[in-house]
């Protein structure tokens, strides 16, 4: 069991799995196993939904931890695991401070032309609008690429598409949850709403449709696997299907981004698919010649520095 020292714990807690990275103030990032002993001088965590009270990084505390939960219906793949994980490392590392980093907390520039769904007063009282997720994602490729306009394609087994002006989220594909926006591994992404109402009408109950838009859908639904690298390989008309279709999708969402950009300056890739894929990269940028981009760019994404970062700036 290694005896590891450092600036920052980052926590980044997904919805099957935790990855730990130390974080130094070099930000020089290493993994950590969960059996190691550390000496750090606080722990950030990643927290995927923040509703509209949580806009910045907060110090975590009873009443912080309720609003997490409080929202946790929104986002309930990432915010529970979170939430499990901020209850973990308090009690193993009680002595130093933690912050929550919300993805959300990025797109609260967006405008609110952007954000508001064409509702019922009624029911955008209650909250139904844009969130917008990946932001930490997202912040960590902008940082890197100070370009006037970008367009971020964070693709993985989520995926999204933001619009980035001048540093600025000003619009990006998914919306009050992490469902809407383009086809995901699993999840569908965007849905006419009334097909939804048509199969609650007929029997399909909300259980059943929550689990088939959130597990089936998607690559999945469309291939039975969220696997590009096997699909990239198959012969399978299926398989070429799916990858067509959701290289359409995608593109076509970077073409609606440079409509609040006036154009677009950079082309990002990030996320699993995103920065390991060529070949998808390179049928979106093939759809996108008549924008006329600059350039067409892959990147890993360092939400772990991010984060790292944010909680810094909290920690006397």
């Amino acid at each position: 069991m290694a005896v590891l020292s450092g600036d920052v714990l980052v926590v980044n807690a997904g919805s099957t799995s935790v990855k730990l990275t130390l974080v130094g103030s070099d930000d020089a990032a290493r993994a950590v196993e969960t059996g190691d002993t550390l000496d750090v001088c606080a722990v950030g965590h990643r927290v995927v939904h923040g509703g509209p009270r949580f806009v910045e990084p907060v110090v975590i505390d009873a009443e912080v931890v309720g609003g997490i939960r409080a929202v946790s219906e929104l986002a309930p793949l990432h915010n529970e695991p979170a939430l499990a994980a901020i209850a973990e490392w308090r009690l193993r590392l009680p002595n130093v401070p933690h912050v929550a980093v919300f993805d959300t907390a990025f797109h609260a520039t967006i405008p609110e032309v952007a954000r508001t769904y064409a509702l019922p007063a009624r029911y955008r009282d209650l909250g139904i609008r844009r969130y917008g997720f990946h932001g930490i994602s997202v912040q960590s490729v902008a940082e890197r690429l100070r370009v006037p306009r970008l367009v971020v394609c964070h693709l993985g087994g989520g995926s999204s598409v933001t619009a980035v002006l001048d540093g600025t989220s000003v619009d990006t594909t998914m919306g009050f949850t992490p469902l809407e926006g383009v086809p995901m591994g699993s999840r569908s992404g965007s849905i006419d709403p009334g097909a939804l109402l048509h199969l609650l009408r007929h029997g399909t109950s909300v259980e059943a449709l929550a689990t088939a838009l959130e597990h089936e859908s998607g690559l999945v639904g469309l291939a039975g696997t969220d696997d590009v690298r096997a699909l990239e390989q198959s012969v399978n008309a299926v398989a070429r299907f799916a990858l067509e279709l959701y290289c359409y999708r995608v593109a076509q969402a970077v073409a609606a981004m440079a409509v609040p950009l006036g154009g677009v300056d950079v082309l990002a890739f990030t996320g699993g698919i995103g920065a390991r894929s060529e070949r998808v990269r390179d049928t979106i940028a093939a759809r996108l010649e008549h924008l006329a981009v600059d350039r067409v760019v892959a990147l890993e994404s360092q939400e772990d520095r991010v984060i790292a970062a944010a909680t810094r700036a909290l920690v006397p």
